[in-house]
């Protein structure tokens, strides 16, 4: 293990993902996809809590004005969390909007507040991702033929949004206007064969962008020019995502799934980076006033 990384928790997640930093509950969350739960891990006091859900829950993203965003099996909801649990609140997506067998796959919010995620065939067979956006005037697909969709990331100054298909080894980068419109669609990164698969990531304070490699057994932060910088050696060969976290968001936590790893004591655990850089605020999502999306 490189000398600079450090396990937080060995929760042991088949499908750990989707780590934010919640400045409402000092804490970092986390979802586990396949065991249908929420973990929260408070870094002042090293505590930890779970909680249990009716449904798998994808993602979460902290909500303009309290509470969250949360990318369920059923659709976008809203959600608020306490001690006493979760409790899902109003629906953001048509019921049944997605084609059966399909999931939502990794969000993330721009500097506007405008929420972007991803869709995928539940079981990886079938070519059939989208990318959507969801803001005032509606859910909007954005870009489709996706394998598996992963890790929405925006730069530092809002202008661009990096989004990968982690099948094909490709993460994409887009040009951001302040309209919330993509272009210039391009290739940013391509990954060798072999070499892993890119999974969530994030970007920090500097323009860099953090990777999580699934079954490469690292994270890799990029230059903003799509270069590589470095490379972090973790414990686990499935890291899934990464994100700064802790008041000065200045901690990296990177999170993995035990899923088809048994032979690997530290797959699905939380883990902490000394690194020498800082993240960036994650905006919280304006949800659009139409209940009836």
């Amino acid at each position: 293990m490189h000398k600079d990384v450090t396990v937080i928790w060995n929760v042991g997640a088949e499908l750990g993902e989707g780590p934010i930093w919640s400045d409402s509950l000092d804490a970092l969350l986390f979802v586990d996809i396949r065991q249908a739960r929420i973990h929260a891990y408070f870094p002042d006091g090293g505590e930890r809590q779970s909680w249990d859900l009716d449904e798998a829950c994808c993602w979460l993203l902290p909500r303009e004005g309290g509470g969250f965003v949360a990318g369920l099996l059923s659709g976008v909801v809203e959600l608020d969390l306490d001690a006493d649990g979760p409790r899902i609140g109003k629906r953001l997506t048509p019921i049944e909007w997605l084609p059966a067998g399909d999931r939502l796959n990794d969000a993330n919010s721009d500097t506007h507040g405008r929420l972007w995620f991803g869709s995928m065939d539940n079981d990886e067979a079938e070519v059939r991702g989208h990318l959507f956006r969801l803001d005032s005037r509606g859910l909007v697909e954005m870009d489709s033929e996706y394998h598996v969709t992963n890790g929405p990331a925006i730069s530092p100054d809002g202008a661009t949004l990096y989004h990968n298909d982690s099948a094909r080894q490709i993460v994409f980068a887009f040009d951001l206007d302040d309209r919330g419109e993509l272009s210039n669609r391009r290739q940013h990164i391509r990954l060798a064969p072999g070499a892993g698969y890119p999974d969530g990531m994030t970007c920090d304070r500097e323009g860099g962008l953090w990777i999580a490699l699934w079954d490469g057994g690292r994270i890799a932060r990029y230059h903003a020019d799509g270069s590589l910088d470095r490379e972090i050696a973790l414990p686990v060969s499935r890291p899934t995502s990464c994100i700064f976290a802790g008041e000065a968001l200045d901690r990296l936590f990177v999170t993995s799934a035990a899923t088809g790893c048994p032979d690997e004591p530290m797959a699905g655990a939380l883990f902490e980076i000394e690194v020498d850089i800082g993240g960036i605020a994650t905006t919280p999502v304006i949800m659009p006033n139409d209940s009836s999306l």
